[in-house]
């Protein structure tokens, strides 16, 4: 009887192994982000519009910002940009799905730009809705890669 259960739990065991790495190629960016997280990086650029500038001109970084990730107007996440300029956000997929993210969140910026630049504005913000480009796989986790779409000043 013993037997039985042992050979019964080894087939459980191996169905069961077979069957979540099928269920994961079947529902690739449904289920993908559930078993991960959510990752939301960029670049935030020191101009107006918070990206590089036109034909290649060396722009320099807005460091030291202050990124809120806002979702129906609430601050659900937030990230400071480092010297080079980037932010990363992380969030767990269980409390944000990523089609939600893209569709009713978005980036900004309320660090005045005079901050990084004085001939800059000292009032508004920088905005941005996002975009999905992916999801990489690092050991067994699955990142739902978001990316900012742009960002446009807002004068408020």
């Amino acid at each position: 009887m013993a037997l039985k259960s042992l050979v019964l739990l080894t087939l459980l065991v191996v169905a069961a192994a077979i069957a979540v790495p099928m269920a994961q190629a079947q529902l690739g960016g449904l289920l993908g982000p559930l078993l991960g997280l959510v990752r939301i990086q960029g670049v935030l650029y020191c101009t107006p519009n918070g990206d590089i500038g036109v034909n290649g001109t060396s722009t320099p970084v807005f460091s030291n910002a202050l990124v809120e990730l806002q979702c129906g107007g609430n601050v659900v996440s937030t990230a400071t940009t480092n010297l080079s300029g980037i932010f990363s956000i992380l969030l767990d997929p269980i409390s944000f799905v990523t089609s939600t993210l893209v569709s009713g969140c978005e980036l900004v910026v309320n660090t005045p730009l005079a901050t990084c630049n004085a001939s800059l504005p000292s009032i508004g913000s920088l905005e941005s809705t996002l975009q999905q480009v992916g999801i990489s796989v690092l050991g067994l986790l699955n990142v739902a890669n978001l990316i900012p779409t742009g960002f446009l000043y807002n004068a408020i």
